[in-house]
């Protein structure tokens, strides 16, 4: 099992923990309307850094900003532009192939 693997079992583990202390921490109270927006804004936000992490990371070499970055960014306007996600997919496998081949 590689690093990433374990990381992601790790943030499931953790994302799930924390959704299932919150009912038996306040019982039969409900969360705050800010808290709750809280709440549900963890597991997209460690997703994020999960991808922005493996997207730059060499390994022991440290930072690394090649072709990966560059389909991370298409990536990024696909979604801006609203594309289906088999679209946003397709979009960054290109733009980083393409950048691999130039």
């Amino acid at each position: 099992m590689t690093t990433a693997w374990i990381v992601v079992a790790v943030l499931f583990v953790g994302t799930a923990f924390m959704r299932a202390v919150g009912p038996v921490a306040f019982g039969g109270r409900s969360i705050s309307g800010r808290g709750s927006a809280v709440v549900g804004l963890v597991a997209p936000a460690l997703l994020g850094a999960l991808v922005v992490y493996e997207t730059v990371s060499a390994g022991d070499r440290g930072v690394a900003l090649d072709a990966r970055l560059v389909g991370l960014a298409a990536a990024l306007v696909a979604l801006a532009l609203r594309l289906p996600l088999i679209a946003v997919v397709l979009v960054a496998a290109a733009a980083t192939a393409l950048t691999r081949l130039v």
